[in-house]
């Protein structure tokens, strides 16, 4: 199981070192997130050990479980699931470094009267629904950037970027779009110089197109199933919002 899983990694790592080179980039400038969801402690814990440093979930349960296994090795933890606004209280606790999926406004609200309560901070990225599809959560291109302002007036949110998931399809062009959008609005934002406001990530490419996301501009790549191996259930029920999982 370890030899499996460190093969993977290491081709993983190549797979962004490759796509790196032939879009004309950096390779320190794409980190590799390992998504974690259903994958066991002591898995992520070898990955943890080989030099990886970056891990998400996508549910709080998740978070929950594994917090005592994972808490003493060094990492950063970052959440990629539907964040419900009861659940503020966990992700704070639970240490997590990064919201990557903060995709509305009341959502926003509630997290900095939770945080300022605590004299705390959190960076966040803005999640866009690129794909146009209802399945997904993510608010719509054309209100993200007065999202992005409404967001900005709270000191105790750090926005960082923009975060997307792409079209499930094998048509290369039809992933790349979703991957175009995201970036022309972070060139957006970044032209209309919003206080409180970075944009250095685009956390966009998983497991399947992440050569297509880093050719775009993707700074962060999600890779769960080609690190880990295939999950019990489809990429579906982490992702679609009538899922009564989430």
């Amino acid at each position: 199981m370890k030899e499996d899983l460190l093969h993977n990694l290491e081709i993983i790592n190549q797979r962004i070192k490759n796509a790196c080179e032939k879009a004309g980039r950096n390779a320190d400038e794409v980190k590799l997130l390992l998504a974690t969801k259903t994958v066991s402690a002591e898995r992520i814990k070898l990955a943890l050990e080989n030099s990886e440093t970056l891990i998400a979930e996508n549910k709080v349960q998740e978070l929950k479980e594994k917090y005592e296994d994972l808490k003493d090795i060094p990492h950063e933890n970052h959440f990629i699931g539907h964040l419900q606004t009861n659940k503020i209280k966990d992700i704070l606790k639970y240490d997590v470094r990064c919201i990557q999926s903060l995709d509305r406004l009341d959502l926003a609200e509630k997290l900095h009267q939770r945080l300022a309560m605590e004299g705390k901070t959190m960076d966040v990225l803005i999640q866009v629904n690129t794909s146009d599809e209802e399945s997904k959560f993510g608010i719509h291109p054309d209100f993200a950037i007065d999202l992005v302002k409404k967001v900005s007036e709270f000191d105790t949110l750090k926005i960082k970027g923009l975060m997307t998931i792409g079209l499930f399809s094998a048509e290369t062009e039809k992933v790349r779009t979703c991957f175009k959008i995201l970036k022309n609005l972070q060139q957006e934002i970044i032209q209309q110089n919003i206080p409180n406001v970075e944009m250095k990530e685009l956390s966009m490419g998983m497991s399947g197109d992440l050569e297509t996301a880093i050719e775009e501009g993707s700074t962060i790549v999600r890779v769960g199933t080609a690190v880990f191996g295939a999950r019990i259930y489809p990429d579906s029920y982490y992702w679609n919002e009538n899922s009564k999982n989430l």
